[in-house]
C-alpha cells in the first residue's frame, strides 16, 4: 500500500469515495457523514484546524459498511447500530454475498409499474 492510500482523507474526499450525491446531484452531502458520526459511535475522525474532519482507513471502512447497510440493504439506523455494536463481519461486495442492491430493485419495480400502466391504457 502506498503513502497516498494510508493518508487521512477530508470529509469531501470521503463523500466522493463513497459515491454519495445530493438528490439534485450537484452537491456533495457532507452532512450525511456528520449525521452518521453522531449516530454511530464507532466512527471517530480526527478533528483538527478549526473543526476540519480527517478520516483514516478504519473510519472509511466503517463508513462504507454503514453506507452499504443503509442504502443498499435498506436497514434502519437501529439495525445498523446492532450490527456495529455486535462487531459482526460483513463483506461489502454485493456479488460476493449475493445480496440484491436496493437501488436496482427499486428501479426494476418502477419499470414494471410503468409497463403495467402502459398495458392498462391500451
Amino acid at each position: 500500500m502506498n503513502k497516498i492510500d494510508d493518508s487521512y482523507k477530508t470529509i469531501g474526499q470521503v463523500v466522493k469515495l463513497l459515491g454519495l450525491r445530493s438528490k439534485k446531484g450537484n452537491t456533495l452531502p457532507t452532512h450525511t457523514i456528520r449525521f452518521w458520526e453522531k449516530n454511530f459511535k464507532q466512527i471517530k475522525p480526527k478533528i483538527l484546524n478549526g473543526n476540519r474532519r480527517y478520516y483514516d482507513n478504519k473510519n472509511i471502512e466503517l463508513l462504507r459498511k454503514v453506507h452499504f447497510l443503509l442504502k443498499d440493504q435498506g436497514m434502519t439506523i437501529n439495525g445498523v447500530k446492532k450490527v456495529l455494536d455486535h462487531n459482526q463481519t460483513l463483506k461489502l461486495d454485493e456479488t460476493l454475498n449475493h445480496s440484491i442492491r436496493a437501488n436496482s430493485l427499486k428501479k426494476k419495480l418502477i419499470n414494471i409499474s410503468k409497463i403495467i400502466k402502459s398495458l392498462k391504457i391500451k
